[in-house]
């Protein structure tokens, strides 16, 4: 039999504090408390006398000290200082959060509150079984068995929190099937096709947890007991983040993880995109089809298959079908039209780029996926780029299956959400640092960023990816939600999935509008409600997605199955096409706002988009809603996700509100049934609002000379900061461009204006 051991205690011996940063000592381990500036605690236990410099490699450097006081009673340490109040139980070690009026935000568990429990890390030596798969990203390699050997060992970590009953939890990432309140539920923190965690929540009770970890993790919740939990790191790790709104917490994410970049001006119009267009010809009649027709566009889209047939991944253009891209690409920009095109992280073997990543030593084991947590590895995946791609004109790039493993999608039957996980966990074991299996998105990102940074500084870096981790806002990224299914219920995920990105700090998110898959297929991912491609049906719903798509940070359509460009859903007078038209010229007419946010975002930490909860969290009606959603300081969207042409609407309290349209004013605090024609998305503008706007032109390049025109919607004093710069290139973090302030004083019904 197994002999008993006794757990060790947590109960605490003593304190040391070392220059700001407070350790508590048990038999069980140390537990560290860092209190910083900006209302960031940071909270660590390790088994072990020393903290790996490892964990949250990035998030060092954000330590800044701030003024405390430390004190002690008979049963607790107090921790106390202008943001709030730590307290930690001498018993148990369990720590507790209180904000600055005394107010009890969260505590973990009183009674052991956390576990590790030593791992052995292995690495894949030889000995490889291989199987190939064909998926709807292309053939991929899954390693089934390997040989391994011993590389080190972490922890697998446990921590247990105590949420009010009433409490809201949103965030870890985004979901595939419209998860929403996090309380009371399982969620299994991974990548995947239709899924990027994120190790970031938030509450309604205005504080954030932010885990240092990279590798998977879990949150459950269940007979009022909740954890998270880790799979491998160096110590147990995470931030606590004060804040007087949610709107500071996610401010206080961004000082940690990484301020957003700001994306070039093109950026936000519209973005055109299908699978695929197959030829040069193609992409230039479609671009050419916009300019007669008069619609807006700023960026048409290559997916796969640029290369020649059987090189997948290969960085180079197929000469057959696209014999001079330079040309192709400065045809489209003097059009005013930008070149997005997709690159793959896998490249098949035998290829140029795949021979010279496994000469180097640079593929997973068994796999064709480069290593991105290497450097060198990120540099010969731009210097691969930069050879036959960049000095083709290539304007943004689409950084395709960038998990890069889905498990997932190798199965008829839709795995459990638990199955999913493990599987995952699995395959990232045998082929990547177990420890770091949920963050490749990030370091693959990174390496576009820094070299195209250090290649060019007067081209932003446009980054489309499927993935991404804490962090990822540094480097230019644009989440997707990936290949999403076309039915109603799909649409109205996705409203949620946007906003749980949202919630998890991450500022730019688009989809596949319209979903990706319209038809539906033999896998259980293939799944849309419309076999036969554009009917009546569709179209409706498709003009619903596309008006929701209007009101993200980033507006892009794409797709496979059917066409994607406006007139394949009529001609000049059908009612789908214009009000297709009548979408994208909106678009256009509110760049001036849209471009403005897009500095909030990177300048002041802001939210391009969020769930209400961040606007009105004392609204007990508001911070329940999902299907609502602010779009910038001002413009509320209420996106039409069922076939019907009304909807209710629920006006939050505390502030009139005016329809975008007509300029009716309704009082906050109640709900109204709105009539909403197909070409019509609901808008409500708060009072006090200033919006502004301009003539919409074909692109975003055509309106910098035309006039801005400013809307006050009154009720109340407001004001509004108006960005501009040379809408590319990173001359802003010099502090070039110019901000022009609006002002509206209620009392005296006037407008001013102030430059910086």
């Amino acid at each position: 039999m197994m002999e008993v051991v006794a757990a060790k205690s947590y109960e605490i011996t003593r304190c040391e504090d070392k220059n700001g940063i407070l350790l508590f000592y048990s038999e069980a381990g140390v537990l560290r408390i860092i209190p910083q500036n900006g209302g960031i605690v940071r909270v660590s236990f390790s088994e072990e006398a020393e903290f790996s410099p490892e964990q949250g490699r990035d998030y060092d450097g954000f330590i800044n000290g701030i003024k405390y006081k430390l004190m002690e009673s008979s049963t607790s340490f107090f921790i106390k200082s202008s943001e709030g109040q730590i307290i930690i139980s001498k018993k148990t070690g369990a720590v507790s959060f209180e904000n600055a009026n005394g107010k009890l935000l969260l505590k973990e568990r009183t009674y052991e509150p956390r576990f590790l429990e030593k791992i052995t890390l292995y690495q894949t030596v030889g000995n490889l079984k291989v199987e190939e798969i064909e998926t709807a990203d292309g053939l991929k390699k899954k390693v089934k068995e390997a040989e391994k050997k011993e590389c080190g060992y972490a922890y697998k970590t446990r921590n247990y929190f105590c949420f009010d009953e009433d409490e809201i939890l949103l965030g870890l990432g985004q979901g595939e099937h419209g998860e929403w309140n996090l309380r009371n539920t399982t969620y299994y923190g991974h990548q995947g096709n239709r899924k990027i965690s994120i190790p970031f929540m938030i509450s309604s009770k205005n504080y954030g947890i932010l885990l240092s970890t990279e590798s998977l993790f879990m949150f459950e919740e269940k007979d009022n007991e909740a954890y998270l939990q880790t799979e491998a790191d160096f110590y147990l790790d995470y931030f606590f983040l004060f804040g007087d709104n949610l709107f500071d917490v996610v401010k206080s994410f961004r000082r940690i993880t990484g301020k957003a970049a700001m994306l070039p001006n093109w950026a936000y119009g519209y973005i055109q995109s299908k699978e695929r267009y197959q030829s040069q010809k193609e992409i230039l009649d479609t671009a050419k089809e916009f300019r007669k027709r008069k619609i807006g566009v700023d960026c048409l889209v290559l997916d796969w298959l640029s290369w020649p047939d059987g090189q997948w991944g290969q960085k180079i253009f197929d000469k057959k079908r696209f014999p001079d891209p330079k040309k192709m690409t400065a045809k489209l920009h003097e059009m005013g039209i930008h070149f997005m095109m997709s690159i793959w992280p896998n490249m098949s073997q035998g290829t140029a780029d795949n021979t010279e990543f496994m000469d180097a030593g640079l593929l997973f084991p068994g796999t064709d996926v480069y290593n991105a947590f290497e450097k060198a590895g990120r540099d010969i995946y731009w210097k691969q780029i930069e050879k036959s791609l960049y000095p083709a004109g290539v304007d943004g790039w689409w950084c395709d299956s960038s998990e890069p493993i889905t498990p997932e999608w190798g199965h008829i039957i839709e795995p459990s959400a638990g199955e999913k996980y493990c599987e995952y966990k699995k395959d990232a074991d045998n082929i990547m640092p177990f420890e770091r299996a949920n963050s490749y998105g990030k370091y693959h990102a990174l390496g576009i960023w820094e070299n195209q940074r250090k290649q060019n500084h007067d081209k932003r870096v446009v980054n489309l990816t499927r993935s991404g981790w804490a962090g990822s806002q540094k480097y230019g990224t644009i989440l997707w939600s990936g290949d999403i299914s076309a039915s109603w219920q799909c649409l109205r995920n996705q409203v949620r999935a946007g906003l749980q990105i949202a919630a998890s700090g991450m500022p730019y998110w688009t989809m596949d509008t319209g979903a990706f898959f319209v038809k539906k297929g033999r896998n259980w991912f293939w799944n849309g409600q419309y076999p036969d491609g554009i009917t009546e049906e569709y179209k409706k719903l498709y003009v619903r997605w596309l008006e929701f798509a209007a009101f993200l940070p980033v507006f892009r359509a794409h797709g496979t199955d059917i066409e994607r460009e406006p007139w394949a859903f009529g001609d000049e007078g059908n009612r789908y096409y214009e009000a297709i038209c009548k979408t994208i010229e909106l678009r256009y007419q509110l760049m001036p706002y849209i471009y403005s946010v897009g500095a909030l975002v990177c300048l002041e930490d802001g939210a391009f988009i969020r769930p209400l909860l961040f606007d009105f969290g004392n609204d007990k009606k508001a911070r329940y809603i999902s299907d609502q959603y602010m779009f910038g300081p001002s413009i509320m969207v209420c996106p039409v996700v069922d076939d019907q042409n009304e909807r209710n609407i629920y006006l939050p309290e505390g502030t009139k509100w005016y329809d975008f349209y007509t300029k009716e004013c309704y009082r906050g605090g109640q709900d109204i049934s709105y009539k909403c024609p197909l070409d019509k998305i609901p808008l409500f503008v708060k009072e006090g609002s200033i919006i502004p706007m301009k003539k919409p032109e074909l692109c975003t390049r055509d309106m910098n000379d035309n006039a801005v025109e400013v809307s006050v919607y009154p009720g109340c004093d407001g004001s509004f900061r108006l960005y501009e710069d040379s809408g590319d290139g990173y001359g802003y973090e010099k502090g070039n461009y110019h901000i022009k302030s609006y002002y509206w004083n209620e009392e005296k019904q006037e407008l001013t204006e102030d430059y910086s």
